[in-house]
């Protein structure tokens, strides 16, 4: 039985269904900033920063300063378990907020196993993708470069990195891609799949079937990141083209990634007030976050679902709409092109199009035996490639296993 150390900011994010297999079997300690209840015994102990980044430090610095001073921290934490003859295996990391950079300070000879969820590009991925949101400020190139200085560090220092996805891992140096192995983080497909004779009432929108036309856009929370503005800007010719279609979104209003919206604004209601006086909202639902369970009936009630997104990192969401069987209709970007083969288990369609968006969704929402077809192969993808139990979690622990053993 070996030690595993996990270390993750929000515990136990990526790791969320690992960490209990891995109980099983080792001897497991958590390392976080966030209070969390493990439902696996394991050891969960916090770190606390003792102080927050500096007033008037060099804005391309402020960043890896506030990774700085929770490495400092996390460190402490650390130390204190080498102290009290801890000496783990193996650490699996997220280094995104800074924890991990000081591990091999501590335990030199500890095998330090990353998370690569995203490498930070000027060009060729999110970063100056949507010319909307594009910037001409010279500096943005070094903040860009400043950003992947804590990245750069960890991957100094690990002997192993994981990745979600092919696309997420060859946005890595090509002098590091050798060390990351490709396993998505899974979808526990028997959780979510397709269910005929589903129903749900949700707020404005009463109870919602299968037999209602349903046009379904799911993110964390709803923003540019995601296309919301492709999304919301395609609603007036879409439901010009489907009079009877409801329009389903679930999100937040805050922001996950990218920049705030200007004037203390949400991007929902800037882009929304773009189309209000065009559009029926009688047959818009704005849900807002809802229950695990209700996101699980939405996919499962949806005539077709739209995902949109930059190249940046690909949304579990995704993944489990096909699981769910929908029929998907997704930007034609790069994250996209390796989970959605076009005509096969889905539709791409070009991201910047507000029009052929629409038309793709209403000729989807027309064609019955079509989206039997492509909601199926999505089904049967998610199953033979995501699923949690007979595919992810098992190559994820052999991955581990070969880790300890070498």
């Amino acid at each position: 039985m070996a030690t595993i150390l996990l270390i993750h900011q929000n515990f136990p994010g990526q790791f969320k269904h690992l960490y209990p297999e891995l109980a099983k079997r080792h001897t497991v300690i958590g390392l976080t900033i966030n209070p969390y209840k493990p439902t696996a015994p394991i050891q969960l102990v916090r770190y606390k920063p003792q102080r927050g980044t500096t007033q008037g430090v060099h804005p391309w610095v402020a960043d890896l300063e506030t990774k700085v001073i929770r490495g400092e921290a996390a460190w402490k934490v650390m130390q204190k378990l080498k102290d009290a003859g801890i000496n783990p295996d193996l650490v699996l990391a997220h280094p995104g907020w800074g924890e991990s950079l000081f591990v091999k300070e501590v335990w030199p000879q500890t095998k330090l196993a990353i998370y690569c969820e995203f490498y930070y590009h000027l060009h060729g991925a999110d970063v100056n993708f949507d010319p909307e949101f594009s910037t001409d400020d010279p500096g943005q190139g070094p903040r860009m470069r400043m950003k992947n200085v804590n990245m750069r560090l960890n991957m100094d220092i690990a002997d192993a990195a994981l990745a979600p996805t092919q696309w997420q891992a060859s946005v890595y140096p090509a002098d590091f891609r050798q060390r990351i192995t490709v396993i998505h983080d899974g979808v526990d497909t028997t959780d979510i799949q397709p269910k005929t004779d589903v129903s749900l009432t949700l707020g404005r929108a009463g109870r919602i079937t299968r037999d209602d036309e349903i046009i379904t856009f799911v993110n964390r929370n709803i923003e540019p990141m995601r296309g919301c503005h492709i999304f919301i800007r395609s609603l007036p010719t879409l439901m010009k083209l489907r009079p009877r279609a409801r329009i389903l979104i679930i999100g937040g209003d805050d922001v996950s990634y990218g920049a705030k919206p200007p004037d203390g604004k949400t991007w929902k209601q800037i882009f929304l007030d773009e189309v209000r006086d065009q559009i029926d909202m009688d047959r818009i639902h704005f849900v807002g976050s809802v229950p695990r369970d209700v996101f699980t009936q939405v996919l499962q009630v949806s005539t077709v679902h739209v995902y949109l997104t930059y190249p940046f990192v690909l949304s579990w969401s995704l993944i489990e709409a096909m699981s769910a069987g929908c029929a998907i209709v997704a930007s034609d970007t790069a994250p996209l092109r390796e989970a959605i083969r076009h005509n096969h288990n889905g539709v791409l369609t070009d991201f910047f199009n507000p029009q052929a968006l629409a038309q793709a969704v209403s000729d989807l929402a027309a064609d019955p035996q079509r989206r039997a077809q492509l909601g199926a192969a999505a089904r049967a993808d998610a199953v033979a490639r995501y699923d949690l139990n007979t595919v992810c979690l098992p190559r994820q622990l052999a991955w581990i296993d070969t880790l300890l053993r070498t």
